[in-house]
């Protein structure tokens, strides 16, 4: 049986490999909703729920391809701090948003500061790390 084309609902903890938990739907009380094999969520998770059933749990390891990719270089940048409008206030190892062309945020993280420069990488937080996830399947509609 695939659940291919339906909506399942799923919790989730996921860790990195040193163990690190960075994000659990069982924290927040909520199980994601997403259509299996739609595209709306990472590769791996696509592929780990098409073939649950309804309370079935299971544990997977990604490698950056199923998951967030690896680091994209051409999305780190160095921009001189002259051209950086309050550049003496960017709160370094955070995450900023910058307006993109049509008005969108654009989340980046100021990665150093140094010789008079500032170095933003608009890299997904998880890309190019190994991740492990917790699921349990717990709906499928």
């Amino acid at each position: 049986m695939s659940n291919e084309g339906k909506v399942v609902r799923i919790h989730y903890t996921g860790t990195t490999d040193d163990g690190e938990k960075f994000d659990s739907s069982y924290d927040r009380n909520e199980p994601i909703e997403f259509t299996c094999g739609a595209g709306q969520v990472i590769k791996g998770f696509d592929d780990a729920v098409m073939d649950m059933e309804v309370g079935d749990k299971k544990t997977i390891h990604l490698e950056p391809a199923e998951a967030y990719g690896e680091v994209n270089e051409e999305l780190i940048q160095e921009v001189p701090l002259e051209n950086i409008p309050n550049a003496e206030n960017l709160p370094l190892g955070e995450t900023i948003y910058m307006h993109g062309p049509d008005g969108q945020p654009i989340p980046m993280v100021v990665a150093k500061i140094e010789d008079g420069k500032a170095t933003f990488d608009m890299n997904h937080p998880l890309a190019g790390k190994p991740l492990n996830f917790d699921l349990e399947l717990v709906e499928v509609k």
